[in-house]
């Protein structure tokens, strides 16, 4: 909004920051962290109350998870409150890669609420239907990549060739709309420790940051190779706006947390990551960015599938990081363990850059 104003009444001085992309970005950030900063304590209140019990918590699980029993959840409702703001006040408007992205935001975190709802007022815990959920986030999914495709065209860039592409034509949208559900599930799946799921979010919008505005500049795109997709750096906004509003929820989530993000924020943060991807052409590079949260979900695949041909279970307990904490690990030794993969596995994504 802010740089709508700052083009339509031509703005001079210290104000024409607001017309330079790393401005706003760096602006998105503290605006975002600022504005969860502020309405964290509140929030977190008015869960407890409304919320009685809180988070249901697995008996089966590890015995210290426990202690937890009474935490509100849903959470995300800061994250995507301070994320919304801050978007909308530094985001270029006529962005059809920010609303693509938002529409994703919004329509994955509905869902969410929804599921979290569900398990904290029912007395089954269960939420929505797995089928529910998957139809309505293949079909937020699937207008993204409509959207996205109207724009950037169904080619598939492979990763460490220069130039190299796949012209994937009307699977493409399939193929998109799978990358974005697939990682809003894995992020949601991760989300099982204080903090776990927040800092790989951020150390993986960070990374997309560079991919963001390196695509967007077309100089940049091809001395390294990469494809150029104009009007793309706008996603470093929102790139930005999530880094802050995931740091003013890691203040109240850092152990012993005070609130869960519940599937409110985890879906909606993984699937927004996996719509930037989609529309810098990094859906392969994203594998490997967000490999931690790919990791968790291959757990609970194999750990699924491998019990109901067996009947035996591959790792202790799924996902991962669960298994992690019966061989004994504390949970704050778990979640830094995988702060630090996360943060190797995104300067790994990073380095594709050059070796193409």
């Amino acid at each position: 909004m802010l740089y709508w104003l700052a083009e339509q009444l031509h703005f001079s001085g210290v104000l024409n920051l607001i017309r330079y992309l790393t401005f706003r970005a760096g602006a998105a950030i503290v605006t975002a962290l600022v504005v969860g900063l502020i309405i964290g304590p509140k929030l977190i209140g008015w869960l407890r109350v409304r919320q009685g019990k809180g988070q249901p918590i697995r008996t089966d699980g590890p015995q210290t998870h426990l202690a937890k029993r009474g935490t509100p959840t849903m959470g995300g409702l800061m994250i995507l409150t301070a994320l919304m703001v801050s978007v909308l006040l530094w985001m270029n408007i006529a962005s059809i890669y920010i609303w693509a992205c938002l529409i994703v935001t919004l329509g994955f975190g509905a869902i969410g609420f929804m599921d979290d709802y569900d398990k904290v007022t029912k007395a089954s815990h269960k939420g929505l239907s797995a089928r529910m959920r998957l139809l309505a986030e293949f079909a937020i999914a699937g207008l993204a990549t409509w959207l996205i495709v109207s724009r950037n065209g169904t080619l598939l860039y492979l990763p460490f060739w220069s130039g190299g592409a796949l012209d994937l034509s009307y699977a493409y949208y399939i193929f998109g709309a799978f990358v974005i559900v697939a990682f809003g599930n894995a992020v949601n799946l991760t989300d099982g420790l204080d903090g776990l799921a927040s800092m790989p979010v951020i150390i993986a919008c960070m990374a997309f940051m560079a991919f963001a505005y390196l695509v967007g500049r077309a100089d940049y795109a091809a001395y390294l190779g990469i494809p150029h997709v104009p009007g793309a750096g706008d996603l470093i906004i929102l790139c930005g706006a999530i880094i802050g509003a995931c740091l003013a929820f890691l203040w109240f989530n850092a152990p012993p947390a005070a609130v869960f993000m519940g599937d409110t924020g985890s879906l909606a943060l993984g699937g927004t990551i996996g719509v930037i991807a989609v529309a810098t052409h990094h859906e392969i590079v994203l594998a490997v960015v967000g490999g931690l949260f790919v990791v968790e979900a291959l757990s609970v695949v194999i750990q699924v599938f491998y019990y109901k041909r067996t009947g035996k279970r591959v790792f202790r307990m799924a996902p991962i990081h669960h298994h992690f904490e019966q061989l004994g690990w504390p949970e704050t030794t778990v979640v830094i363990r995988f702060w630090i993969v996360s943060f190797v596995l995104a300067l790994a994504g990073l380095a594709t850059l050059k070796l193409r």
